[in-house]
């Protein structure tokens, strides 16, 4: 998404005092697009509270829209959707989305009609295979021209019958989770199998199950990597959706780079969210994280890079918080000794490739940076500024900006490729800094 305010490109702020911030982030992008799918297959009208209203969970509310649900904007920011027959005939587009582009063709598959989905030109060159076979494998026709990618056309009969399917889901597990969440639906349920050589952000199926369970359907994992589905009726319900904690990462990671205290409001005291994973994470950095019973999370960081304050590098496994990893490649970037972050290969296939991407920002910037094949290395640098490029991509965005804090002259060149789940990060931003 471009945006004329910063057509030359957004030159980062450089921190020049210790922070002293309170944000409210807004809601969690993942809940908020599970949710609407549930809500929109479900035997009654539901009510989301504190939703996300961002360029991924439009796309999300425009695709469920043309299919044939009822979404209105409710009070206070709210959102009532309203279940209907769904119905193809329509062109859907997925925009950057992966939630989209994987949670959507199964929704698809169960309206009458042929649905055609496509997204952004990078869209095009994500992973796309295995959403194509799985409903191939479940008995729904889909036309693709042979690309295994975005655009395709499902031919839905209003019914998938279910039953077992086995599935490689080692790209991204959006692949389990689009699957699970039109299960109940399916006129046997599903059992799901992923077979593969390893399955990344296993939080982000257990956050499925769990919205799943909330809304009365009988699921299970008997054993790793098999999920078990039965059919039946999804329950509308009112709930209110969490804070992005995954968003949230920049703005706490800030307060170890330009010091002082970064303290986020509404941080639930148990989640699936990945992003709780900042919690445990950001004191390897030498951070004070503290989370108070009326859910406020602090990060102190004390003087700060901008202080003196230096930290030495980590060794972090993200498998289970890939989306996470760009944060902290820039806190790695910084380490006084070597670091690596691994277990993100499957990050290749994101909005873009961001382990080759991290690598050549950073390298740009002065970094010592070399890709692996599952991850990243860093050896100390020196780092300056220049041009670091987004590639359509929000947290490539944020990474740029949250170096930017101690290293003068950082220009982003799209920095409004955040508003894909964040509508206002520069605002945000310099509210942050005070």
């Amino acid at each position: 998404m471009g945006d004329s305010t910063y057509s030359s490109g957004w030159a980062a702020p450089v921190a020049t005092a210790p922070l002293d911030a309170h944000l409210v982030i807004p809601g969690s992008k993942s809940l908020t697009n599970r949710e609407l799918v549930l809500s929109a297959l479900a035997a009654r009208p539901s009510m989301l509270h504190t939703p996300l209203r961002a360029r991924d969970t439009a796309l999300m509310v425009d695709a469920l829209r043309a299919l044939g649900t009822g979404v209105e904007d409710g009070p206070d920011g709210s959102w009532i959707v309203t279940p209907g027959m769904l119905a193809g005939g329509v062109d859907l587009h997925a925009g950057l989305a992966g939630t989209v582009m994987r949670f959507i063709p199964p929704v698809a598959a169960l309206a009458e009609g042929a649905v055609t989905l496509d997204g952004d030109e990078h869209a095009r060159r994500r992973p796309m295979h295995t959403t194509i076979s799985s409903l191939r494998a479940l008995g729904v026709e889909v036309d693709d021209g042979g690309r295994d990618a975005l655009p395709f056309t499902i031919r839905g009969t209003g019914v998938v019958a279910g039953g077992e399917l086995t599935i490689d889901a080692s790209a991204s597990s959006q692949f389990v989770s689009g699957l699970l969440l039109s299960a109940p639906r399916f006129t046997r349920g599903l059992v799901l199998r992923h077979e593969g050589e390893h399955l990344p952000s296993l939080p982000h199926i257990e956050m499925t199950l769990d919205t799943l369970r909330a809304r009365g359907v009988t699921v299970s994992n008997p054993e790793p990597a098999v999920w078990v589905v039965e059919p039946g009726p999804i329950l509308g319900r009112g709930l209110a959706i969490e804070p992005d904690l995954s968003n949230a990462g920049p703005f706490l990671a800030a307060a170890l780079l330009a010091g002082g205290r970064s303290t986020i409001a509404g941080w639930p005291q148990a989640t699936t969210q990945v992003g709780d994973l900042f919690r445990t994470l950001l004191p390897r950095f030498g951070a004070t994280v503290s989370l108070s019973s009326d859910g406020e999370l602090q990060v102190d960081g004390g003087a700060g890079y901008r202080g003196g304050a230096r930290w030495p590098g980590v060794d972090l496994d993200l498998s289970e918080g890939g989306e996470l990893a760009p944060t902290f490649a820039a806190l790695a970037a910084l380490g006084t000794t070597a670091s690596r972050l691994t277990g993100i290969g499957h990050l290749r296939g994101h909005e873009t490739d961001r382990l080759a991407a991290l690598a050549a920002e950073l390298n740009g910037l002065g970094g010592r940076v070399t890709e692996l094949p599952d991850g990243l290395a860093f050896e100390p640098a020196e780092l300056h500024g220049g041009a670091w490029k987004a590639y359509a991509d929000h947290r490539m965005a944020t990474t740029g900006a949250l170096l930017g804090l101690v290293v003068p002259g950082v220009v982003v060149d799209d920095i409004a490729t955040t508003s894909k789940t964040l509508p206002d990060f520069p605002g945000m931003w310099g509210q942050l800094l005070g």
